[in-house]
């Protein structure tokens, strides 16, 4: 009868508390303890989970056992003595009753965090690294990923779901793109397995990452946090914006006179569209302006002619990158659509939809706000059997609705404290290597506070994890938006510097990306460079590795000397040096902070700057811009100069 009653007792808690709570008679382990799990060598290794209070559990792990016991909390938690490299083992954890881990690897384990340069996956840039792709097989370069959630309430104690998976063809395609060549550096070179935990999410800005008490030092920011832990602000919000964004939509396609007339159909009568070369921006051909753009939807046609030979060919369709919203037909068919700015446009067109002779690709593309178009410098073509076509140029385009600006939505899970909570919390039980971190972007409208928040979530995540100052490795953001002529004001040259002076944090390193950026695009596709850099960092400051060039020039001091400024750097690497030609992107000012292009050169390990037109100068700026297109300052080693201010610093 009392175990009946044990039985019933259980079942009734199990249904009444969410499944984060204890489960009665089970021991549980949580998500990142799973088959595959990378656990952190030379360290002392925490094994942890959940069953009834005051049960006991033993842990078998490479021919010894382990014991505890439950607390009344229901959790339990053992020690393992630090472990050599090595795997697979298995891992048997049983109380009333037995898990059994088969694959149980001990390595180097990386926190990738950040945003969404670092959740970006290898599928996004597969093009690029399909060779890496296909060679990619090793079973001791493993992934988890964190599901993407919130929580304003309370830190949590597990995932609701994830798991480990081992670097090949089919897998790899979604790791972390970043994380995925950082990795493979470090295994090539120490040959251990290297264990990669991506919790990362798009947009989020450094205060979503931080906890609550990190927050107290940022009222604003925790006031935020503590507004949101009303479920039904939450709820109302959320109904709001999906109702907002619905009815928005619904209106459009009610109004757009393409989809009434049926204008993907090629055989379509648009004698009388107008023509836009693009790519381009519609204000740029007359429809709307810069200052007051048309957002609503716009079709476009072109017109190709395909030889018999390519005739019901499949094919890949390049359309590069369009601002908002597209859906592309081939013939009639629809074969892609992307519903926001940023992805690349890259479909598949299957076999037996082109024609020899005529065909016609149309493109509806929807904005909600903003300008609209297709960008520039993007791949736009169509390749069949190996021949590419050019579809850059003349367009036939008609507007097909337009619409007052969509209001934004609130976008809740980048609200301060809410990832901290969901995404980090559940993780810092599991001994780690370090953290590679890339974010920033979202925080570039305040790049001064970003010099204290950042920082603080440093120190932040070292106090929880409760494991000293781990490595703590980071990239600098890279250069993004359409060059300047003239030297100006830049929040991400000044985020940058915030990024910079980070440095002084103990045990961090800095990958610069000044030079890996694209103009067009903020998520550049060069992520293999970025892991390089970021395993250079890690090959010196996570693993003590003597004379290696970790990092490029680092602004150190300056001094005037008659009409020019001498500066001096650390990190200099073999020596300093131009690459391409005589250096660019200095400036130079005199009292009036009038800042003007200026001449430099390298003299031994010192650059020395100076302008005909600033006979007293007092300050200098290198690559201090959104893009410093041309920046070219190196070490020897090539490795790029972070760009900086004397002014400022």
């Amino acid at each position: 009868m009392r175990l009946a009653a044990k039985r019933i007792a259980c079942l009734l808690a199990a249904l009444s508390i969410s499944w984060l709570q204890p489960v009665c008679a089970n021991v549980r382990l949580p998500r990142l303890l799973g088959d595959g799990v990378v656990l952190q060598r030379d360290a002392k290794l925490n094994v942890w989970g959940w069953a009834d209070p005051g049960e006991p559990v033993n842990i078998e792990f490479r021919g010894r056992t382990y014991q505890t016991r439950t607390g009344q909390d229901g959790k339990w938690k053992t020690w393992l003595p630090p472990q050599q490299p090595g795997g697979p083992d298995r891992m048997t954890v049983s109380g009333n009753n037995s898990i059994v881990l088969n694959e149980v690897y001990v390595g180097d384990v990386w926190i990738c965090s950040g945003q969404s340069n670092m959740e970006l996956p290898i599928a996004r840039v597969r093009e690029l690294y399909e060779n890496d792709i296909l060679s990619s097989f090793n079973p001791y370069i493993r992934h988890f990923l964190v599901p993407d959630r919130y929580n304003f309430k309370n830190p949590e104690d597990d995932l609701p779901d994830g798991r480990w998976e081992s670097a090949n063809p089919q897998t790899v395609p979604n790791f972390t793109a970043v994380g995925y060549f950082f990795a493979r550096e470090l295994y090539e070179r120490y040959q251990v397995p290297i264990g990669l935990i991506n919790t990362s999410l798009g947009g989020s800005p450094v205060e979503a990452w931080m906890s609550e008490q990190a927050l107290e030092q940022f009222p604003q920011h925790l006031a935020t946090a503590v507004e949101f832990r009303n479920d039904s602000l939450i709820q109302r919000i959320t109904e709001q914006d999906t109702r907002r964004s619905d009815d928005w939509y619904a209106l459009l396609d009610s109004r757009d006179k393409g989809l009434q007339g049926s204008w993907a159909d090629p055989d379509y009568d648009a004698s009388k569209w107008r023509t836009m070369r693009l790519p381009s921006f519609w204000d740029e051909a007359g429809l709307g302006t810069e200052s007051k753009p048309v957002n609503g939807a716009v079709w476009f046609r072109k017109e190709i002619t395909l030889p018999p030979a390519m005739a019901g060919k499949p094919a890949k369709l390049k359309m590069g990158r369009i601002v908002d919203a597209d859906t592309t037909y081939v013939n009639g068919k629809a074969v892609g659509n992307v519903t926001y700015q940023y992805p690349p446009r890259n479909y598949e067109v299957p076999a037996g939809l082109l024609k020899a002779g005529r065909n016609v690709i149309t493109v509806r593309v929807t904005s909600n706000i903003g300008r609209a178009g297709f960008i520039k410098d993007k791949p736009y073509r169509l390749s069949v059997g190996g021949a590419d076509f050019d579809l850059a140029g003349d367009w036939q385009y008609r507007l097909g609705a337009t619409m007052e600006p969509l209001q934004p939505q609130t976008f809740i899970r980048w609200k301060p404290l809410g990832l901290y909570n969901a995404m980090l919390a559940p993780l810092l039980n599991h001994r780690i290597k370090g953290v590679i971190w890339y974010q920033g972007e979202s925080n570039t409208k305040n790049p001064r506070e970003y010099a204290q928040t950042f920082p603080a979530l440093i120190r932040d995540w070292r106090k929880h994890w409760n494991q000293g100052d781990f490595p703590f490795l980071y990239v600098q953001l890279a250069n993004f938006m359409e060059a300047k002529d003239t030297p100006s004001s830049s929040e991400w040259a000044e985020l940058r510097e915030s990024q910079l002076k980070t440095l002084r944090v103990p045990k961090t390193g800095m990958a610069v990306a000044i030079d890996l950026g694209e103009w067009n695009d903020i998520h550049p596709l060069n992520k293999k460079h970025v892991g390089r850099r970021l395993a250079l960092a890690a090959r010196r400051i996570a693993y003590g590795e003597k004379g290696v060039a970790h990092s490029g020039p680092i602004y150190k001091s300056m001094k005037v000397k008659k009409d020019k400024i001498i500066l001096s750097f650390t990190d200099t690497g073999s020596g300093l040096m131009a690459e391409g030609g005589e250096l660019s992107q200095f400036a130079i000012a005199g009292a009036d902070k009038k800042f003007v292009w200026a001449k430099a050169q390298i003299e031994g390990d010192k650059v020395v700057v100076w302008s005909d037109a600033v006979p007293e100068p007092v300050a200098v700026r290198y690559a201090w811009a959104d893009n410093p297109q041309g920046a070219n300052l190196y070490n020897k080693e090539r490795l790029p100069a972070s760009p900086f201010r004397t002014d400022n610093f």
